[in-house]
């Protein structure tokens, strides 16, 4: 008997082993294309600046390097003081990403944040492909084959590289996956109390990643069940219970784990009710166009590198809507038609809009974005949840064609040549190519050499010209070379505006501020007098500041004269023009 058990287990191990290999190949494969996608950033993390992403790189290093220093100073992670002086910022309600940004500090305090902001970015899209895969192949019942496709269409469609330039939190998507898996355990085997705790667990940890991911992700699923349901209505009434006690036990863990945060989030300092960006949907040709960087594109368009949330080309286009008339008697590729047919529709926004201009109909998200939480979402991001559906579709097919093959050997090789035609015409034209990077400027050394320990006091601030913001951003930058030691006036981030607390990225900017930013816009000298001068005074006591700093820029001139006449003369420090405000400031 232990003989014949040996033996078994050996055949066991040798049945695993190739598909284990297997596994290994396509996860590895997924790095080396992530690699790809990021090699221009790779090729010196420290010094190369994503072009395409506009401000976020500052501010995700930034986020990186606070966390860090709120770890090893056991300081709140929920909040700081280092942007937006004296009122600070609530990290909670910003895209910290704490799920990654506290396990990952060695690696910030090791090679900096830029090495951490490139690994994230990196791992982050090769993680998420391989946990699609592993979801396709392992509980959604597909090939290896399909699965690998399936798992490289999640990672690297138009909108999943469009948001690479950007935003590590609709990148790092590995969560989802396992999300789904639990939800699909608790559909099909009827355990919620394990499965529910384990949902929670992810839950919560999704949480701590990305919350709009999540809130997307949801909503697909509700749509999928419901029209999975709809076609299996027999399933439905025997997992209702099942599932029911299973979410609840989930939502109750996902809960208890994050109240505080999520409290501190919504009624904290500096939080706010909501983040509205007016109408933001897709336009009609945003839905076959091309996107920036896909290998057959551009398509003229008028989305921001950042917010190219479609763009899935005509022949994808076509192919999806044919895969859901051949595969329209199996359920779950008929509720992803549905999931794909809603998600595009709700993503046109409150008016349909066609080459740029409004069509006068109007569109059900005009209804839908009153909802909690959806009113703080980019419409045109819904159609991100068409990714992983139109990546089941080309699952189900591709093995579809593999069964007929199997089943019919004399035609095999005309039936996959045909279906590998179509899939890589379908595919082609939308794969990615390498994203732009390029060299950004140095660091002054008045923040690098540490000169501006001269100038500044302990707790106090420093005032960058023109002040930081969603538009120029690199004094985070400067900031976390000068070791994060002094505090910033204004900043990037996302905070409260008015009596109502609506969301708005940035402070709430002051009169000096303003004059300062319209000096640079019009490059032209203001008007300053004596009521400039004493609210400048004003405002420099506000912001606790010691010093005034104006760094190498296009409307130097016009900026340092009229610095020089609200603040007096200033002198050169370090490669930048210093103004000493800590008599003025008090």
């Amino acid at each position: 008997m232990l003989r014949a058990a040996t033996v078994e287990a050996a055949k066991a191990r040798a049945v695993r082993r190739p598909g284990a290999r297997v596994d290994l190949a396509v996860a590895g494969g997924y790095l080396l294309a992530s690699v790809l996608l990021y090699v221009r950033l790779w090729a010196d993390p420290g010094r190369r600046y994503l072009v395409n992403g506009g401000q976020d790189q500052h501010q995700w290093e930034w986020f990186f390097a606070v966390t860090a220093r709120a770890v090893t100073h056991l300081d709140d992670p929920l909040f700081t003081h280092l942007q937006n002086a004296p009122l600070g910022v609530n990290l909670m309600a910003n895209t910290v990403m704490l799920g990654l940004s506290v396990p990952l500090t060695p690696v910030t305090l090791a090679f900096g944040p830029s090495a951490t902001w490139t690994v994230v970015l990196t791992g982050g899209v090769a993680a998420s492909a391989a946990a699609w895969y592993w979801l396709f192949s392992r509980r959604l019942g597909r090939s290896r084959p399909a699965a690998a496709i399936a798992g490289a269409f999640c990672a690297f469609a138009p909108p999943m590289v469009s948001h690479a330039n950007a935003h590590p939190n609709f990148v790092v998507l590995f969560v989802l996956p396992l999300v789904i898996d639990r939800a699909v355990r608790l559909w099909r085997d009827g355990r919620p109390v394990r499965d529910g705790v384990v949902l929670g667990l992810l839950l919560a940890y999704q949480l701590l990643l990305g919350e709009e991911p999540l809130l997307l992700a949801a909503t697909g699923l509700v749509v999928f069940a419901a029209a999975y349901a709809l076609a299996r209505p027999d399933e439905l009434r025997d997992a209702a219970r099942t599932l029911a006690a299973g979410l609840g036990i989930a939502a109750g863990v996902a809960l208890a784990l994050m109240a505080y945060p999520l409290y501190w989030q919504f009624t904290g300092p500096q939080s706010y009710r909501a983040l509205p960006h007016g109408p933001s949907g897709n336009d009609l040709l945003a839905i076959t166009g091309l996107a920036e960087r896909s290998l057959a594109g551009p398509t003229p368009n008028r989305a921001g590198f950042t917010e190219q949330n479609a763009f899935f080309g005509w022949p994808l286009a076509i192919l999806a809507v044919f895969l859901v008339v051949w595969l329209r008697h199996n359920a779950a590729a008929l509720a992803a038609g549905a999931v794909v047919a809603v998600a595009t529709v709700l993503s046109l926004g409150p008016e349909i809009t066609l080459d740029g201009e409004g069509t006068g109909i109007a569109g059900p998200w005009r209804l839908f974005s009153r909802l909690p939480l959806y009113e703080s979402v980019l419409e045109s991001r819904l159609t991100m949840v068409c990714v992983p559906a139109l990546a089941l579709l080309i699952a189900i097919a591709t093995d579809q064609v593999r069964s007929i093959s199997a089943a019919a050997p004399w035609r095999a090789a005309p039936l996959r040549m045909l279906g590998c035609v179509v899939l890589v015409q379908a595919l082609l034209p939308i794969a990615p190519r390498p994203l732009a990077a390029e060299n950004r400027e140095p660091t002054p050394a008045f923040f690098a050499h540490g000169v501006w320990r001269d100038h500044v006091r302990e707790g106090r601030t420093v005032v960058t010209v023109p002040l930081a913001d969603a538009a120029s951003a690199a004094p985070l930058r400067w900031q976390v070379d000068a070791g994060l030691g002094f505090a910033l006036a204004e900043g990037y981030f996302v905070g409260p505006w008015g009596p109502e607390r609506r969301g708005v990225y940035g402070a709430v900017p002051r009169p000096t501020a303003s004059l300062l930013r319209a000096a640079a816009e019009k490059d032209a000298v203001p008007p300053v007098t004596d009521a400039e001068r004493r609210t400048a005074r004003a405002d420099l006591a506000y912001w606790r500041a010691d010093a005034v700093v104006l760094a190498p820029h296009p409307r130097g001139p016009v900026l340092r004269e009229t610095l020089d006449r609200l603040l007096g003369p200033g002198r050169e420090a370090g490669g930048v023009r210093v103004w000493d405000v800590r008599m003025l400031s008090g």
